[in-house]
């Protein structure tokens, strides 16, 4: 007895978690290589570009836009504000908050790296056009936003 195509396809095949994990993991596995080869970890590129551009962020913000935990940014902050790279800040607002800002020197040393993400990101897409990389985008955005929960503002 053959199996129609529908009976046939994996669950995660179409199961929208499954197929933006595999995306991620084959386009940023790709432009890892490139962030070893300029002498970052994942973890560092992932911090400086959150920041590079952006006004100071909480440790829970960075945290959770970076896609790393807070623990571990924790640590990484330290080594990373013993290289000069970021720097931590006291909030105006909240004194049990600490915020975090990219410093000249991380900004330099990150904008090389920017430059290859774009171009790397330029050729993931192209293929699609440029109306649909931008839809894509929004679309992501927008799952993101519906998605966040209050914890992961702060």
């Amino acid at each position: 007895m053959q199996k129609t195509r529908a009976a046939a396809e994996r669950f995660v095949d179409s199961y929208l978690a499954a197929l933006l994990a595999q995306a991620s993991q084959l386009i940023s596995g790709e432009f890892h290589e490139v962030v070893r080869a300029n002498g970052f970890s994942v973890s560092e590129w992932r911090v400086l570009a959150t920041l590079a551009g952006n006004a100071p962020l909480s440790i829970g913000r960075l945290a959770s836009i970076s896609t790393i935990k807070q623990p571990t940014v924790t640590r990484l902050l330290d080594r990373m504000q013993a290289k000069g790279m970021v720097e931590r800040i006291d909030s105006d607002g909240d004194r049990r908050v600490t915020l975090v800002k990219i410093t000249a020197a991380g900004a330099r040393m990150v904008s090389r790296l920017i430059v290859l993400a774009r171009a790397h990101e330029q050729r993931v897409l192209e293929p699609f056009g440029l109306e649909r990389a931008e839809e894509l985008k929004s679309t992501l955005r927008h799952i993101i936003e519906l998605h966040r929960t209050p914890s992961s503002e702060a």
